[in-house]
């Protein structure tokens, strides 16, 4: 390994008795960064019962995996796990820490940052060792990526949404380094969760999804939108939205794809009524066949996807759910 670059470190975060995806995604994208760097690519995972999990991180790229596993971590504590993760960081030296952009690390991430006194990089697209070794993070920004560099402070911090990088493929062969790691007192914490209670969503999860069915502002009224989501029901498949619809109150929060929704790479994108700006295009780059319906032949829509059909959607979609489930028909008579 290198003396020159520290390890490069992902933060793990459970999901129940698992791993969140985006964990697994960022051990991949971690696993290039610490070879081209020549330095071991490491997991730092806390919380409790999750032996199993940390052989999944091994399996999925991990030389070692520090597990802080107790009681007292069952549910994430940010002043606990700002003290492990920050306590291990002095120690070890790590060149850069990646965490995934959720719930949880939106928050630890910045507080391990100020207390390690360096820099974060938030909601990053793309990751990648510019010509001097520094990590370059690149984030939507102007209408299109900007670059950002921490060419002083280690470690070099980001975080990364679910579905910008691919899950790799679990090698069960790796030999397994699980470095159990002590966890402190916890009686001095300011704030302490005491029970996590998940929302079960209905429908088809977007970031799971390999058909994705997507409404902008061109959807025009409630009553429109119900027309697209009449086709994503009638196709099976899963309802996803940009800013406007949600600002409408027509579609919830989760269901947004973009810079600040979610990142998703389904088999097959249809747009509908999206104009194609790029808060969000910019969540779909990972999307196989990309379709547009926009009644604007001059939309930008139509510069960034493979097919598309100039016609209004309120006009042309009940058409489309028609001809769907009379081809449905005739294929099961």
């Amino acid at each position: 390994m290198s003396k020159d670059f520290g390890p490069v470190w992902v933060i793990a975060e459970q999901a129940g008795f698992e791993v969140e995806i985006v964990s697994l995604q960022l051990l991949g994208k971690a696993r290039e960064l610490a070879d081209e760097l020549g330095v071991a690519c490491e997991a730092v995972l806390l919380g409790r019962g999750l032996e199993g999990a940390a052989r999944k991180l091994t399996a999925a790229g991990a030389d070692r995996v520090y597990l802080a596993d107790d009681p007292a971590l069952e549910f994430y504590q940010p002043d606990i796990y700002r003290d492990i993760i920050c306590s291990l960081a002095r120690e070890n030296r790590p060149e850069i820490i990646l965490t995934g952009s959720t719930f949880m690390g939106r928050e630890l991430a910045p507080i391990v940052a100020a207390c390690l006194g360096t820099g974060l990089t938030a909601h990053c697209t793309g990751l990648r060792n510019d010509k001097n070794k520094n990590l370059e993070q690149q984030v939507p920004a102007y209408g299109g990526l900007m670059s950002i560099i921490c060419p002083e402070k280690r470690p070099q911090m980001a975080t990364v949404p679910r579905g910008v990088f691919k899950t790799p493929e679990p090698d069960s062969g790796r030999k397994e380094a699980i470095i159990h790691v002590p966890v402190p007192e916890t009686s001095d914490t300011r704030v302490r969760t005491l029970e996590v209670v998940r929302e079960s969503s209905p429908g088809i999860q977007i970031e799971d999804a390999q058909v994705i069915i997507a409404g902008g502002a061109g959807a025009c009224s409630p009553e429109g939108w119900g027309i697209i989501s009449d086709l994503a029901r009638t196709m099976g498949a899963a309802l996803a939205c940009t800013r406007p619809v949600v600002d409408e109150g027509w579609a919830p929060l989760d269901a947004m794809v973009g810079q600040s929704g979610k990142m998703v790479s389904p088999e097959v994108y249809l747009a509908v009524g999206i104009s194609g700006e790029q808060q969000h295009m910019i969540g779909i780059t990972g999307a196989k066949l990309m379709i547009a319906i926009n009644n604007d032949p001059a939309s930008p829509v139509f510069q960034q996807v493979d097919l598309g059909v100039v016609e209004d959607c309120r006009e042309f979609l009940p058409l489309l759910i028609s001809k769907i489930r009379a081809h449905r028909h005739e294929k099961s008579s």
